[in-house]
Formats: C-alpha cells, sequence, structure tokens
C-alpha cells in the first residue's frame, strides 16, 4: 500500500507536513473471551503507525534499543536514550494504546474531549510488533492461567503528521489519517463501535512526563517508571508546559510518551485543504476484484499471519 500521497485542494501555507506513512488499527477481546460481539468485549485497543518519509528530515529520534520493551533487561521501564533512524531507509514501528478503547469522533468536533492513550513499544523488528499482537496465556496469584486472544485487524489506511499554524506565533499538530480498506462503500460495525471513521483528524498533544498530576481525558497516567525519558533537546521543548504539540514526532518514538487525542474533523479537505489519496482508491465491484484489492493490503502481507482480518474485510466482531 505505501503511504499514498497528499494533493493540496487550496492554498495553504500554514500547514507543514511533518510525517507520513501507514496506520493500522487492531483490537483485542477481554482476557478469557475467544470472540468480541461488542465495543463493550474490547480490552485494549491498539494503533499501529509505521513512518515512511518526512518533509525535512528522513532522520528520526527514538530510544535507545536497550531500553523500554526493545530490551528484554530492562523490564516494564520508558524508553530513554538516543538511537538515530532513517525511516526511509529502516523499518520503525510504534505501539499505540488507546485508553478508552477507541478514537474520540472526529464528527463531534465541538466536544473537544481529550482521549488518553500512550506509545506501549517502539521498535525496528517487525517480529516485536507481531508478538505484541499476538495472544499469550500467563499464571495469575489469584485466577490461575488465563489467555490474552491475537488480536483483530479492523483499519488500514495512510496517515499524516502536521503542524498548522494558527499566526500570532501559535500552532498545534494534527495525526491525519485516511482508510484504504475496508472499501468506503461497506458497513463496518467494528469500524462503527470504535469511531475509526473513513477519515479523521485530531489534535494530537505530547503530556509532559515531568509534570505531577494525571494524563487527562479522565486517566491518572502511567507509573512514573513506565514514562519516556526524552532526550535534553527534547524535554526542553516543554519548557514549564504540561503538553506540547507533537512538533517533532520524535516523541512518540519513546516509549511509555502519553499523548491525547482531540477530535477535530471528519473531512480532512475542508478543515486542512489537504485530499489524503491512498493507492487503491476505488472499492472493488466483483469477487475477483475483491480478492485482487486484499492481495494488495500490507497489513495482510505483515500481520495476516496473527491477526483475523475478517473485521476488515466483512467489518464483522470477531
Amino acid at each position: 500500500m505505501g503511504q499514498g500521497e497528499e494533493v493540496k485542494t487550496r492554498d495553504a501555507p500554514n500547514v507543514e507536513i511533518q510525517e507520513r506513512g501507514e496506520i493500522f488499527f487492531f483490537y483485542r477481546p477481554k482476557i478469557d473471551k475467544q470472540e468480541a460481539h461488542s465495543a463493550d468485549d474490547v480490552q485494549r485497543m491498539f494503533i499501529v503507525l509505521r513512518p515512511e518519509s518526512s518533509e525535512a528530515s528522513d532522520t528520526e529520534v527514538k530510544q535507545d534499543p536497550k531500553s523500554g520493551k526493545e530490551s528484554a533487561s530492562s523490564g516494564q521501564q520508558g524508553g530513554h536514550g538516543e538511537e538515530h533512524v532513517n525511516i526511509k531507509e529502516s523499518l520503525l514501528f510504534r505501539l499505540i494504546v488507546m485508553g478508552k478503547k477507541s478514537l474520540p469522533d472526529p464528527g463531534k468536533k465541538n466536544s473537544r474531549r481529550p482521549f488518553w492513550g500512550f506509545v506501549e513499544l517502539v521498535t525496528k523488528k517487525l517480529d516485536d510488533i507481531k508478538d505484541a499482537l499476538r495472544g499469550q496465556e500467563y499464571d495469575t496469584a489469584t485466577k490461575g492461567r488465563r489467555k490474552n486472544s491475537d488480536a483483530r485487524a479492523f483499519g488500514e489506511g495512510v496517515y499524516r503528521i502536521l503542524k498548522h499554524e494558527l499566526g500570532n506565533g501559535k500552532m498545534h499538530t494534527h495525526l491525519i489519517y485516511k482508510l484504504e480498506f475496508p472499501g468506503g462503500d461497506k458497513r463496518n460495525e467494528v469500524q462503527e463501535s470504535l469511531n475509526v471513521k473513513r477519515e479523521g483528524s485530531f489534535l494530537i498533544q505530547i503530556k509532559n512526563p515531568e509534570r505531577k498530576g494525571g494524563a487527562g481525558g479522565g486517566f491518572g497516567g502511567l507509573q512514573k517508571k513506565r514514562k519516556a525519558v526524552f532526550p535534553a533537546h527534547l524535554q526542553g521543548e516543554f519548557g514549564s508546559l504540561g503538553y506540547h504539540a507533537a512538533d517533532p514526532p520524535d516523541f512518540l518514538n519513546y516509549e511509555g510518551c502519553e499523548l491525547l487525542l482531540i477530535a477535530a474533523s471528519d473531512d480532512i479537505e475542508e478543515e486542512l485543504g489537504l485530499d489524503l489519496k491512498t493507492e487503491t482508491s476505488k472499492s472493488s465491484e466483483d469477487e475477483e476484484e475483491e480478492e485482487e484489492c486484499k492481495s494488495c493490503s500490507d497489513l495482510v502481507k505483515t500481520f495476516g499471519e496473527i491477526a483475523s482480518t475478517r473485521p476488515l474485510f466483512e467489518g464483522t466482531w470477531v
């Protein structure tokens, strides 16, 4: 599928693309459930971002691979340290967990209620992401042996992180996306329940890990040992503020980075003058074309062996 392309539909000099890439959506049923039948049966919702290029520089700073979950010896500690990675030449994945197990509804932009999430895993290894999405059995002291089911895939598309200048020295950042699968002409019960619309725009803010207090969005936030420890040049961007725009997107390359998403719009072109285009823009009209279309899916190629794609292509809970 690739990162797609964006087309400016009107002169918008106040919008600057910070990062381009692919976005994948997954959910996991609650513990010991074989299937989910509604949003109430969802234990976790995941977003996987795969950055592929940038407007300014294709080299990003990420956590030291000896920190966080990249390192088998660091346990549950947050990401720290530095490693430079060229996102055009090297794979890079971020696994994000949404606290409310859904996105804010981008169609209700007047709500402005923030939804909290955090970066669970950052890695250059595809197998690390597969392992995180794969079901596991584990022992507990009170309930004995328990099992997590494999994650299910229910959305695939392209995304941008962009800087939006508001004038008077003010700006904010957006995470915008447009789905490629499922096709736009199909009703998808899972997506509707978890507020993953055909396209969406969200303000994205990064929480200062050195500030005490809740994470916002009705959540207390991560334990101190699990929070990211940003390098000085990133931490310095906060100053005395509790939150900062996702500028640069490198903030998201640290496990334990806490973030807020705030609904902005379900019409990117109307809001920002950008039309996001995926590589497969037309829906299939017959079964043969539909199967051909599925073969284009990077999600199927990459995660199909571990994640059921029935919610992605059939729109049904699994």
